[in-house]
């Protein structure tokens, strides 16, 4: 077999929450390039179209499915549907998530934590239950990738909303401890941690705070942020048969961010 071949993905089936935009957009790209059918989930409507249609350019099915996995009872719901429509799903990647506030821990209400927590942790687990679940039960193996970040490792500087952090760090412990579950039944679990990356909502903090940004740059050796397309070949590697052998992990790509 030559090497590239096992980083194929043709046969297979991608499920991807937060689907049509930054990050999440860029690594669905990526799958589909290697060979996957795309089922993408997403709050905007406009968005998963052009998504969907880059997709299709790329000579594979795509499958819109609008709505909000950060609402728990809308997110069960969409993983019902998925399984009874577009399953058996092969692929699922937990990218959806984001700090949304900025508001110090003392004065953060209940409401906003639980809030970040169902967007960050909940739907993580909510899909983990149903998708995976069912990956476990068809006995066939599968791939599950966690969107954590350098967050649930380091405490980011000069910003609030602290329930962020703690959220992530749980994505990456629930990774761990599902890879151990699932090990014996071929289902790898693995996180990606990313730290800077230019998605939209880190540009409009930049615009609103530059000096924040200004001064996160000057502490990754590299030197700038990462760009939305660098996620794309670590999420082919770790959906595809190149990766059998990886489970548990936490995968930091953040420019050197977290190494000093």
């Amino acid at each position: 077999m030559h090497i590239l071949d096992r980083f194929k993905l043709t046969g297979k089936r991608l499920f991807i929450t937060g689907g049509s935009r930054g990050l999440g957009r860029e690594m669905a790209l990526a799958i589909a390039e290697a060979g996957a059918d795309v089922v993408l989930v997403g709050r905007d409507a406009v968005s998963l179209a052009a998504t969907a249609a880059d997709i299709r350019k790329l000579g594979r099915m795509a499958v819109e499915m609008p709505g909000d996995v950060s609402q728990p009872a809308e997110c069960e719901l969409i993983c019902q549907q998925v399984l009874e429509r577009h399953g058996p799903i092969d692929i699922l990647i937990n990218n959806v998530g984001g700090r949304r506030i900025n508001v110090p821990l003392a004065e953060q209400t209940l409401a906003q934590w639980q809030q970040l927590m169902d967007l960050n942790l909940t739907s993580t687990f909510l899909c983990m239950k149903h998708l995976g679940g069912a990956m476990v039960k068809r006995g066939t193996g599968g791939r599950i990738i966690n969107v954590a970040s350098i967050s649930g490792m380091v405490a980011n500087r000069d910003i609030g909303g602290r329930s962020y952090e703690a959220a992530k760090a749980a994505v990456i412990q629930l990774t761990r401890a599902a890879a151990a579950d699932w090990a014996p039944h071929r289902v790898t679990v693995n996180a990606i941690c990313p730290g800077g990356f230019m998605t939209a909502p880190n540009k409009r903090w930049s615009a609103e705070h530059p000096e924040v940004i200004a001064k996160f740059r000057e502490q990754i050796p590299q030197g700038n942020f990462g760009q939305p397309e660098d996620l794309g070949p670590l999420a082919v590697y770790l959906a595809s048969d190149a990766a059998r052998y990886m489970t548990g992990a936490a995968l930091v790509i953040d420019g050197g961010y977290t190494v000093w």
